[in-house]
């Protein structure tokens, strides 16, 4: 007679393979396959290329308009005032006029051994400190390599209104030290060029700081003897 009471000896029975997947576990639809994009037409293929051409050129050609503006090395040209006159001064003693004449002559050099420089029309403006008090222009002119020219521009002031501390100042200057300090901003487009090469336009400024004139009466000159300018792009 068998003994039940005794524990049953050997292998588990193997778990039985699970219920097979109803439609009705999977809540969501599959995703529809992606649609079939049509293939780019001969234009947007032509529009594409183009594109890349004209990319590939401008990168070509900057790189080698940089490769040649640093195998010529430009240098900026140099700027020295010669001479300051000033003439028929006149400060009104009740009012902020003034009136005066300057004659400016000044010399500009290309330091370049390759390269000639174009100037267009500079514009020249003289003041006593940050205060404007005439404009005039100066015409284009052009530098070959290593050489310079003596330029000059005239300003001139009738009756012109400014700030009653420029009036003030150039009182005192005159009174006090015997001379008049002025300065001098000129600016304009220029164009470097060597051979076949041609830079683009640059902006080129010029500043011409502390120019000092004896003045005696209504008239005086630069002293201290040519001061050279500040120049910049």
């Amino acid at each position: 007679m068998a003994d039940h009471s005794r524990p049953v000896t050997g292998y588990p029975a193997n778990n039985p393979y699970p219920n097979p997947y109803t439609a009705t576990a999977f809540t969501h639809a599959a995703p529809h396959p992606p649609p079939n994009r049509p293939p780019p037409t001969p234009r947007a293929i032509f529009l594409r290329r183009l594109i890349a051409i004209l990319l590939a050129i401008f990168v070509i050609a900057g790189i080698i308009t940089l490769i040649t503006w640093l195998a010529l090395r430009p240098r900026l040209p140099q700027f020295r005032v010669d001479s300051l006159s000033l003439s028929n001064l006149s400060l009104s003693p009740n009012s902020s006029l003034l009136t005066a004449n300057w004659d400016l002559r000044f010399t500009v050099h290309n330091p370049n051994h390759k390269i000639t420089i174009y100037y267009d029309a500079l514009a020249a403006s003289l003041y006593y400190k940050g205060e404007s008090i005439s404009d005039t222009t100066v015409s284009p002119f052009m530098l070959g390599t290593r050489d310079e020219t003596a330029l000059r521009a005239t300003f001139a002031a009738v009756d012109r209104y400014v700030d009653g501390w420029v009036v003030e100042g150039i009182r005192w200057e005159k009174t006090v030290r015997g001379s008049v300090s002025f300065n001098v901003r000129m600016a304009g487009w220029v164009r470097f060029k060597a051979g076949a090469w041609r830079g683009r336009r640059r902006f080129l400024r010029v500043y011409c700081g502390e120019l000092p004139v004896g003045v005696s009466g209504k008239g005086g000159t630069l002293v201290g003897g040519p001061r050279r300018c500040v120049v910049g792009l």
